[in-house]
């Protein structure tokens, strides 16, 4: 992330903050629930996406998912920076933290998934189909 990514972020909370007659302590709580609103805006544009509303039809597409994830990640850094005058330091460690992790825990984790007999499907590489598709080997 640029510092201009960081720099619009303090911005929107800034002029988001301006226009709040809400004690600072009450502000966060209001970034949070606008979080979760976006999040399920995402949800409604996934099933739009995929067509799963049977009212609705296909009523969004893979962009609409992509700008409403953006949306979640711009509510989110906004969050943060309500938060934390150090929101972009906070962000930069934790990232680095779940990277290590990530970095540690895939050699064990791949051998535990081997041991369990569970492997991913080919669906879980598209982002058209679901992702969290798993499936049994046959145990004899």
């Amino acid at each position: 992330m640029t510092d201009d990514t960081w720099t619009t972020v303090t911005r929107l909370r800034d002029r988001l903050a301006a226009h709040q007659d809400l004690p600072p302590s009450q502000e966060i709580l209001v970034r949070v629930l606008k979080l979760s609103e976006e999040v399920g805006e995402a949800a409604q544009a996934v099933i739009g996406a995929t067509g799963q509303n049977p009212r609705k039809g296909t009523s969004h597409t893979w962009r609409d998912v992509e700008a409403e994830l953006c949306d979640v990640a711009i509510t989110a850094m906004v969050a943060l920076r309500t938060l934390t005058p150090d929101a972009p330091e906070v962000f930069a460690a934790h990232l680095r933290r779940v990277a290590a992790r990530l970095e540690e825990s895939t050699p064990r984790g791949a051998e535990r998934a081997s041991r369990s007999g569970a492997v991913l499907t080919e669906g879980a590489r598209d982002p058209g189909k679901d992702q969290c598709s798993q499936s049994e080997n046959s145990r004899s």
